[in-house]
């Protein structure tokens, strides 16, 4: 009997390509990694796929949450978004 071993390439459970992660932060750190499997050229064409659809899906997740950032910080400037000055 052999047995398999997972790959290190992947992790042993990947998330649900609708699934969404905790915060921007875990959101930006597995799509870095993502994009690395990606760019390895290692990947069997359906996890490529599946890939990259959970990489557009962590994707719009980032753009959200920036876009709620921004109008929060509109709201707190009187709707004018102000340039950024760092003192």
């Amino acid at each position: 009997m052999t047995r398999s071993t997972p790959s290190a390439k992947s992790p042993p459970n990947p998330p649900d390509s609708t699934q969404a992660p905790a915060h921007y932060e875990a959101a930006m750190e597995e799509l870095e990694c993502l994009v690395a499997q990606m760019e390895s050229g290692d990947l069997p064409l359906d996890q490529l796929l599946s890939q990259y659809q959970r990489g557009a899906h962590l994707l719009q997740f980032c753009r959200d949450k920036l876009q709620a950032v921004e109008d929060q910080m509109k709201v707190l400037d009187g709707g004018v978004l102000k340039p950024w000055k760092t003192p």
